[in-house]
């Protein structure tokens, strides 16, 4: 439901909740699994619905074909920023985080 009304900072908002919803979910699964196999669990969960994503933009497979080097792409050029934005927020703050983890 894309409404066309919505503003820069809404939409930031509405993104930084569904972060948000999916950590703590991720968080919670840790609890009782490895968290490198949920992350894992969230890269292979992030691939499949990108697939289904850029499938339904295609009416046809032959288009969804056309569509897959240029999304894989747009994808792997987003992941690689998003992971390298993360690694250097965690530089920055990594006793405040590693604190955090720890009295958990």
């Amino acid at each position: 439901m894309a409404d066309e009304t919505i503003t820069d900072e809404e939409l930031d908002e509405i993104y930084r909740r569904m972060v948000d919803s999916f950590i703590d979910r991720a968080n919670e699964l840790a609890e009782t699994n490895s968290p490198e196999n949920v992350g894992m669990a969230l890269l292979y969960a992030a691939s499949r619905y990108n697939a289904h994503v850029v499938s339904s933009h295609a009416p046809v497979l032959e288009d969804y074909e056309r569509d897959i080097p240029k999304a894989r792409e747009f994808f792997q050029a987003q992941y690689q920023q998003m992971l390298d934005e993360n690694f250097e927020d965690y530089k920055l703050n990594y006793t405040k985080y590693a604190n955090f983890i720890r009295k958990q």
